[in-house]
């Protein structure tokens, strides 16, 4: 099991930059660039932004979470992956294809941190901590680099066709062999930049996996543009040559172009689904407002702020850390947290969450947590952890791409020979066609985009996925198990039932009791007094103070009754306060005249629990009511929400053994709990919801975590696992089928470069596209 640990300094100091500054990302410097040095990556300062230590098999292990820079595809995945695996104390590297982030454990004691960035370097990636990755600036280059090698492509296809469409509709001997010359020397002219420039990804990736002795997905379409271009050249420099006097400047200028447009249209759709992610992600403002010892404020590095700070938040900003409100009042949008959109109001003293956004006017804030003590830190650490995570299917997709690409290369090396002896004129478009076709990316992409697409849209509406892996298994469950208290219930009792003496009202009953109960903190106390604050009774009038005796109740004077008691049956002493028969929360009052009233509480329902029990059973879902309280308190919590098969009086471990049998007998469970002492059951069931805050973030082993504590969350997210997988198998299918229609097509001569890279690109877009859908599906809402 893995939890954060504090390393010894004596076992890891990672040393400061040699200027002796606070690091790239500081508040005097500016982004990471080419040219700084890996050496930043080892400023503890900096480190703390994307690296925690964990405990695994007692030895202290650093995890980092960073963005790899120059990815297009799951072939450079694997190759960052190849490039760290092996390196020495490196435990694991994992990349993830559709996110482009670097999940890496690593031992600080035999290695550092620049020296792994380094071999990412080498490799020709580039990793950034996440936040400089994400920032407005590095998109923006990415962006507009991936615009400029599309629009050379495309204004030099253009023109290549402008000069190649009059010797496709000229007659035989119409055009002389001078001007048919001159065309084809412009079109090269034309080519050169479509190749050197807008094709210099597929090149370098290309060259980056064949230097490590691997076939990637970009080593056939560089294949294939470079041979094309190199023959059409040389038809071109010597026309009564050996190659012939063929050329296809407009095939290999056109399939370049649809190439880096379907691969810019994948990015910008990989960015709506991945990009939703990121965008709860990187929230945290970069600099704050910080009060000085005179009252004035100063701009500084959010890095630099202490617990204790006092921080002034402008209208539209993110509250840098966790802490309490100094202004009068605050309207707070923290739907990251809760998945509630509604804005709310703070008002002095409250607490004010990292991540969440202030609505209205300035406000102050004194700091009490930074960094990963925050709530927000802890949310982003599970989204970041589930968006490395690799989807079992995902896995299988890769594997089968690796070696599917060295048959690619051999079919498209038999199809130039068969195609040489037919027709040679053909083969090397044949060929060409065979490598670029079969290129699997939208078969590697299938998987991976509906479950981020799936992940973002959840954590918007505050259910935090913890596991991709788990979308297919919440599809397969037959049975939901609920624990109670906590999870059906809230933790707050409500009053059920007022029973009074002859000539005494209930409204008098709970103004006396109200009196007497709002001055302490004890369950039934507060429930009281909540109950008569929500009918709008005021308590009455209390002479002298309030006296309580700890585990029995409280005693005072009150108007004309005189002294009076409230608390267990007991401590009234009145013949008439008789406890419960089921032995529930309760209540007495009496005066000097004996037994005034008795009240029955009960643990409050969440408010949707029976909707959600409708809900899944209209699913087809059975239900089960798993609880360590009595049975009579348990079937009564059943039977109002619906359930019908309770399990009560339960320990941990007969919880524990209660899903172990139900699993036995073939059900596959998901398991709801409140994620305080659930973690064994949690565990153990074939997938699990966490409800709660601090707790479930920090203790729970559970797949999902519901922020907001809505349990219509979890037939939500279920319905969204079944839509998943719907798309994943139309995604797979649609990759299958793509394959073995285009790949026929191509190798008997019926599909053109320029058409094989059109079919090419579009696969991967469709491929995206669908899974953006499920970026759009309507919440669950409760039954009628």
């Amino acid at each position: 099991m893995n939890q954060s640990i504090t390393v010894p300094p004596a076992r890891w100091t990672p040393q400061p930059p040699p200027d002796g500054g606070d690091g790239v990302f500081g508040a005097h410097r500016g982004p990471l660039t080419v040219t700084d040095d890996f050496a930043v990556l080892d400023d503890p300062a900096e480190q703390r932004e994307f690296t925690e230590v964990i405990d695994v098999d007692g030895q202290a292990i650093a995890e980092s979470v960073l963005m790899v820079q120059g990815m297009y595809c799951a072939a450079c995945a694997d190759t960052v992956e190849s490039a760290l695996q092996d390196l020495p104390g490196v435990h694991r590297a994992q990349v993830h294809a559709a996110t482009r982030r670097l999940m890496l454990r690593w031992d600080p004691v035999r290695t550092q941190m620049s020296a792994l960035a380094r071999a990412v370097g080498d490799a020709g990636y580039r990793v950034l901590p996440m936040q400089q990755a994400l920032s407005i600036s590095e998109r923006l280059k990415e962006t507009r680099q991936a615009l400029w090698r599309l629009f050379v492509a495309g204004f030099c296809m253009m023109q290549v066709m402008m000069y190649t469409w009059p010797m496709y509709v000229a007659e035989p001997g119409e055009m002389s062999s001078d001007i048919v010359q001159l065309l084809r020397w412009a079109s090269w002219v034309l080519t050169v930049p479509v190749v050197t420039f807008s094709s210099s990804p597929f090149f370098q990736s290309a060259w980056r996996d064949l230097k490590r002795g691997r076939i990637g997905m970009d080593t056939p379409v560089s294949i294939g543009i470079l041979v094309t271009f190199l023959v059409s050249s040389a038809a071109t420099f010597d026309p009564g040559g050996p190659w012939g006097g063929e050329v296809w400047f407009d095939s290999v200028t056109m399939f370049v172009f649809f190439l880096l447009g379907g691969r810019y249209l994948e990015f910008k759709a990989r960015d709506r689904t991945a990009g939703a992610l990121d965008a709860l992600m990187n929230r945290l403002p970069e600099v704050c407002e910080r009060r000085r010892d005179d009252g004035t404020y100063e701009t500084l590095s959010v890095r630099r702020l202490v617990v204790g700070d006092v921080v002034r938040v402008q209208a539209g900003q993110a509250f840098p850390g966790d802490g309490v409100l100094q202004s009068e009042s605050a309207t707070v949008d923290e739907a990251l947290l809760t998945g509630e959109s509604h804005p709310l109001t703070r008002r002095r003293g409250e607490a004010v969450v990292a991540g969440s956004f202030n609505l209205a006017g300035p406000a102050q804030v004194r700091i009490e947590k930074l960094g990963r003590d925050t709530r927000f830190a802890q949310i982003v650490d599970l989204m970041e952890k589930a968006s490395t995570d690799k989807p079992r299917l995902a896995v299988l997709a890769d594997r089968i791409a690796a070696p599917f690409l060295v048959v690619v290369v051999f079919g498209a090396l038999l199809a130039a020979a068969y195609w040489w002896q037919v027709d040679h004129s053909k083969a090397l478009a044949v060929a060409v066609a065979v490598l670029i076709v079969t290129c699997p990316c939208a078969l590697s992409l299938a998987t991976p985009a509906a479950m981020l697409a799936s992940a973002g849209a959840l954590a918007r509406r505050g259910v935090l996925v913890r596991r991709l892996q788990a979308f297919e298994t919440l599809s397969t469950i037959d049975a939901v198990v609920f624990d109670k208290t906590g999870t059906l219930t809230e933790d707050r009792l409500v009053l059920r039932q007022v029973r009074v003496r002859e000539g005494v009202t209930r409204a008098e009953a709970l103004q006396v009791a109200a009196a007497l109960a709002q001055g302490s903190l004890h369950p039934v106390s507060r429930a009281l007094a909540r109950a008569a604050q929500d009918e709008g009774l005021t308590p009455a009038v209390v002479r002298g103070d309030v006296r309580e005796a700890a585990g029995k109740g409280m005693e005072a004077f009150v108007g004309a009754y005189g002294r009076v008691r409230l608390g267990a049956a007991a401590w009234v002493d009145a013949p008439e306060a008789v406890p419960s028969a089921d032995g529930g929360p309760e209540a007495h009052l009496a005066d000097d005249a004996g037994w005034l009233a008795s009240f029955e509480l009960a643990e409050g329902l969440r408010e949707d629990a029976a909707a959600v029990v409708q809900a899944l059973k209209a699913a087809g879902i059975r239900t089960w009511l798993l609880s360590g309280d009595r049975d009579a308190a348990a079937r009564q919590v059943a039977q109002a929400v619906g359930i019908d098969e309770v399990v009560a009086g339960a320990s941990p471990e007969q919880k524990l053994a209660e899903v172990e049998r139900l699993q036995g007998l073939g059900r596959r469970l998901a398991m709801v709990g409140d994620g305080l002492n659930d973690g064994p059951v949690l565990a153990r069931a074939d997938t699990s919801f966490a409800l709660g805050h601090a707790a479930a973030l920090a203790q729970t082993r559970s797949d999902y975590v519901i922020q907001g504590g809505r349990l219509m969350d979890v037939a939500d997210t279920l319905v969204q696992a079944k839509d998943t997988m719907k798309i994943v198998r139309q995604n797979l299918t649609w990759a299958a089928i793509y394959n073995a229609v285009s790949i026929p097509l191509a190798m008997i001569g019926w599909m053109p470069p320029w058409l094989a890279g059109l079919g090419m690109a579009l696969s991967s877009f469709l491929v995206i596209a669908n899974a953006t859908r499920l970026a759009r599906r309507p919440p669950v809402q409760s039954p009628a």
